[in-house]
């Protein structure tokens, strides 16, 4: 499996806070079957103040780190970056790591307030297709006005956007709202992508097993896969150092 949105590099941002834990964590994502990840550590304004410099170099160390412990996990770099209205400006100054690439459009991995839909949101996205930059909604299912309103969802889906939908949502871990939002998105066919969003190695794990079981449940089985390999695979192909994804076989 692929997993396009986990907060396991070391040291700058809410999740693992060490290399000790971020190598728990990166034994952990490959004992649940996770070969690739791309690493995704908050941008976040006046939070997590991380750069597209400072976030390569931070996944370089941790390359040769889990290089040398014989840890089996490809690793790749983007960012979770916090909707704002600094964002037009960001963008234009090529300081924001791509998810990767979906039909001809660059994808940002965004980050919208847990407890609502930001005002103008509709505007920004509009100004980013026009550029040939497609945005993923990080973990819709878990704020609360799409919780409340599932026609908000569909409005951002209607508005260009793609869906990440977190794993432990499927499995109730973010409480019931997120796993009813989580469900109906699977069995409306509204998500791209299947990710783990790990920040601990206990609390918030990199697994992605539990929610396959139950997207192949609500899917059927190739759908699930989508979810989990054939389109984190296309979408994030370019990302991956060692193994070389060319080696991996499509099935």
């Amino acid at each position: 499996m692929i997993d396009l949105h986990c907060h396991i590099l070391p040291g700058i941002d809410d999740g693992a806070k060490d290399l000790a834990q971020a190598l728990v964590m990166a034994r952990m994502a490959v004992s649940d079957g996770i070969t690739h990840a791309v690493l995704t550590p908050h941008i976040h304004l006046g939070r997590y103040s991380n750069t597209r410099e400072s976030i390569v170099r931070a996944c370089r160390d941790f390359r040769q780190a889990l290089k040398s412990e014989g840890i089996a996990l490809s690793i790749g770099v983007a960012a979770e970056i916090r909707i704002c209205s600094e964002l037009p400006t960001l963008l234009n100054q090529g300081d924001l790591p791509y998810l990767g690439q979906w039909h001809g459009y660059k994808v940002l991995l965004l980050e919208m307030p847990h407890s609502h839909i930001p005002l103008g949101i509709e505007s920004l996205f509009q100004w980013m297709l026009k550029r040939r930059v497609r945005p993923m909604i990080a973990h819709p299912e878990r704020n609360r006005e799409i919780i409340r309103d599932f026609n908000k969802a569909i409005r951002l889906i209607e508005r260009g956007c793609l869906f990440q939908v977190t794993a432990g949502s499927l499995t109730g871990r973010f409480g019931e709202g997120a796993k009813v939002r989580a469900h109906q998105l699977m069995r409306a066919k509204l998500v791209t992508i299947l990710a783990s969003d790990a920040h601990h190695e206990r609390r918030r794990p990199p697994v992605l097993s539990d929610g396959m079981r139950i997207a192949e449940n609500l899917l059927g089985e190739s759908r699930a896969w989508d979810l989990v390999w054939r389109n984190p695979a296309m979408l994030a192909a370019q990302k991956f150092i060692y193994p070389p994804m060319a080696t991996m076989a499509f099935a």
